[in-house]
């Protein structure tokens, strides 16, 4: 991508512009804001540095690479006469610095610090209208990530945060060793003092930082405004290096614990260095050295650029809310969570496809949301099924128009996107199934800028959403982070790096994948059944094994039950991945709820008196349980066709395993009781209510248990007869559970053999 890059001059930008040409990316533009009034030499902004501007306009000379002679005697009175040709492209300048809104996420405000950054880079889309996107110097700082990403966004920008959620003190050393050399030129913390440590070398100074850290927890980075630094040299600057003369300190402030105070340049001047491999690597040599160069540009006012975000506008529901579409829904009985799922039967032959499909879908789970008195803000989760994953661009730009961030003022949902065999099963294209909360204090991780910590989101959708202490992850593939291609290798590859990227979203929450997981689903594709599924198990094991005995040599972290593990066959997933992981998580220490006394259960019937079933030794064999009392009950349930011809005994296991017997009707009605049976045994026994499921989803093979309406019928008829006999469920007058046609299903990568899985989430409800 062609990139314009923010800079300040510090060690952090220009690192950041190191790695964007490392990965691939050409700077094309840099930008800085800086102060109107340029006899200011240090504002208090909390997004911007703006210490020693005169040496940072002789930085973005060097960065510009200039070829021209250089005078090395360049003090402060003449720094301005130097050539002015610098750029390919154009470097801005503009600034106000004025914090108007104040909460961590940003939202559009006039007059705030955050919109100079907009009419800068606005004017860097009309001048230079093939940059893609934008370099920022973000470590650990989610204030200026959000600002940076909102103006992206808005600007139809991609983020580029190499530097985000890098471990601090590698990340130092990193820099130094790269050929960073920078001085201090403000310091504002315990430890660091004007006098001492201003215009000394970071390399000089990273012992002290890193005493100072186990002292006090400094962030050795600077992060937390510690310090600031000014680049003096780094193997961007191609032909020469700054040399600081001279130079004042001016106090801020004389605390006798944590003075502040800033280095005010008095004379400096410019190095020549040879243009050798050594100051101008094989790494650097597409980065910002320019053929032509154009004058610096100073943005002087409002840009009148009209930016769209590409959406086609608000939508009425009653456009989508067709009556030709057979439209069917399911919800759960859940009291303060619960799912509800849209589906289409007998579709018209008027649909063109996913992008009518999907706006009926969605529409309708929205009017569904509004009869709640909900809406997307309460939504925790969307699970999108589409019939053909070629068209994810498509139904991903309807999805769009439906779920904005401006509609999601607590934070966009998690989402994970599959393609499912729904025309074989009887279905539209579009299948949508929405975890949603009646309360609002979800918390999300929404990134989405581009970095070497996870994959980024890039759009409406966050990488995972905390709820009453479950941690919803969005599906993730096995994708290298800062290039977001799938990694090479094939299926176990790829699971690999879809755990590692598992579990850096996991410790953003205090959490661990091998340690507070209470479910995996791993979504196959097809293709996985020709390679060796082999491998593909036996990095599950290993990568697990080896996080545990981590977190148990560390200490750290609370252990629940091994989860629930799930392996689905589905047809195909997007960028056409050949793995897809999704975690649920239960972080322990997050959770303030308490237990209602009235959601304490006792038993009622026997189990044997349900439809004359009762416990029998094999049952253990189709079941997994995790449980954490009082607060969590995962159940997998998984009926193989050898089950089947236990429960049915008029039913014959087929030689042929490509040909599968399908089930007649009484034999689909007598699994969908024994589903029941044993399901409700497990919440009986761990005193959970029915009421207190989230979700629950049945995945099912088509060729054995017929298309999904038939079934969608047998187990409504089903749960039907059950609340008859057990006056403590209540039956609705729509399904209370999601059917999902896949490919297959099972609890190992070698076993995708079941024909009927039932994947179920209860929570205790909350007072």
């Amino acid at each position: 991508m062609k990139v314009v890059a923010l800079v300040s001059g510090g060690k952090d930008s220009c690192y950041a512009m190191m790695q964007c040409i490392r990965y691939g990316h050409e700077i094309v533009a840099l930008a800085n804001l800086l102060p109107v009034d340029d006899s200011v030499d240090e504002l208090d902004s909390y997004m911007y540095q703006t210490v020693s501007l005169l040496i940072l306009v002789l930085a973005i000379k060097l960065l510009s690479a200039m070829q021209n002679a250089w005078d090395c005697h360049c003090s402060e009175g003449d720094y301005k006469d130097l050539p002015g040709k610098l750029f390919k492209q154009d470097c801005f300048a503009w600034g106000n610095f004025f914090e108007r809104h104040h909460e961590l996420s940003y939202k559009r405000t006039p007059g705030d610090e955050v919109e100079d950054m907009f009419i800068l880079l606005s004017e860097v889309k009309r001048q230079i209208p093939a940059i893609t996107a934008v370099s920022s110097g973000a470590i650990a700082s989610d204030y200026q990530r959000l600002r940076v990403e909102n103006v992206c966004s808005r600007l139809g920008f991609v983020s580029l945060a190499y530097l985000w959620k890098q471990e601090q003190s590698l990340l130092l050393h990193k820099m130094i060793t790269s050929g960073i050399i920078a001085i201090l030129v403000k310091v504002a913390a315990i430890g660091l003092h004007p006098a001492k440590h201003l215009g000394k070398e970071i390399a000089d100074l990273e012992s002290h930082l890193h005493r100072l850290n186990g002292l006090y927890g400094i962030n050795v980075c600077g992060e937390g405004g510690e310090y600031e630094t000014l680049t003096v040299d780094c193997p961007l600057f191609k032909f020469a290096r700054i040399v600081l003369d001279d130079f004042q300190v001016v106090l801020h402030s004389s605390d006798s614990i944590a003075p502040v105070g800033v280095l005010q340049p008095l004379a400096f001047h410019l190095e020549p260095k040879e243009l050798s491999t050594a100051s101008c690597g094989s790494n650097f040599n597409n980065g910002v050295c320019l053929e032509e160069m154009t004058s610096v540009y100073e943005v002087e006012g409002d840009c009148a650029l009209v930016v769209t975000d590409g959406s086609q506008g608000p939508h009425s529901l009653s456009d989508f809310t067709d009556t030709t579409y057979k439209v069917q829904m399911s919800k759960t009985d859940g009291g303060n969570t619960f799912s509800i799922s849209c589906w289409l039967q007998d579709v018209p032959g008027s649909s063109t496809g996913v992008q009518d499909d999907l706006k009926v879908v969605l529409s309708n789970v929205e009017l569904r949301l509004m009869q709640e008195g909900l809406g997307w803000e309460n939504v925790l989760y969307i699970h999108l099924y589409i019939a053909d994953m070629n068209e994810f661009a498509v139904a991903n730009e309807t999805y769009v128009n439906f779920i904005t961030q401006e509609k999601c003022q607590f934070g966009v949902p998690s989402r994970s996107t599959i393609e499912l065999p729904l025309l074989e099963a009887g279905l539209g294209k579009a299948y949508a199934e929405v975890l949603v909360s009646r309360d609002q204090t979800k918390k999300v991780l929404h990134v989405q800028s581009i970095s070497c910590w996870a994959p980024s989101c890039i759009g409406p959708y966050s990488q995972a959403t905390l709820h009453h202490g479950v941690l919803h992850m969005a599906g993730q593939l096995g994708l290298d982070p800062p290039t977001m291609t799938l990694c090479n290798g094939g299926p176990a590859a790829e699971l690999g790096q879809a755990l590692l990227n598992s579990e850096a979203v996991a410790k953003c929450f205090d959490c661990s994948i091998s340690t507070s997981s209470v479910g995996f689903t791993v979504y196959c594709s097809a293709r996985v059944v020709s390679l060796n599924l082999t491998q593909l198990q036996e990095k599950w094991v290993g990568f697990l094994e080896q996080l545990r005995d981590l977190h148990s040599a560390e200490k750290s972290g609370s252990k629940v039950p091994d989860p629930v593990l799930l392996f689905v066959l589905v047809p195909d997933l997007p960028k056409r991945a050949l793995v897809e992981v999704k975690p649920t998580l239960f972080n322990m220490e997050s959770t303030e709820s308490t237990v209602s006394i009235n959601s304490v259960h006792q038993a009622c019937a026997p189990l044997e008196t349900y439809w004359g079933y009762h416990q029998e030794s094999w049952h253990d064999a189709c079941l997994q349980k995790c449980i954490v009392p009082p607060h969590i009950c995962t159940i997998l349930l998984s009926i193989t066709s050898e089950d089947i011809e236990k429960v049915c005994q008029d039913f014959t296991v087929a030689d042929d395993i490509a040909h599968p017997h399908p089930l007649s009707h009484g034999q689909a009605e007598k699994i969908a009781k024994f589903c029941i049976y044993l399901i409700n045994g497990i919440l009986t026994e761990n005193l959970f209510p029915w009421q207190d499921i989230m979700s629950m989803r049945i995945y099912f093979q088509t060729v054995v248990m017929g298309q999904m309406e038939r079934l969608s019928l047998i187990f409504s008829k089903a749960f039907q007869e059950f609340s008859e006999i057990n006056p403590d469920f209540r039956s609705s007058h729509e399904p209370t559970f999601n059917l999902i046609p896949v490919l297959g299903s099972g609890r190992s990568a070698t076993s995708m053999d079941a024909v009927l899985t039932c994947e179920l989430l209860a929570q205790k409800a909350s007072q």
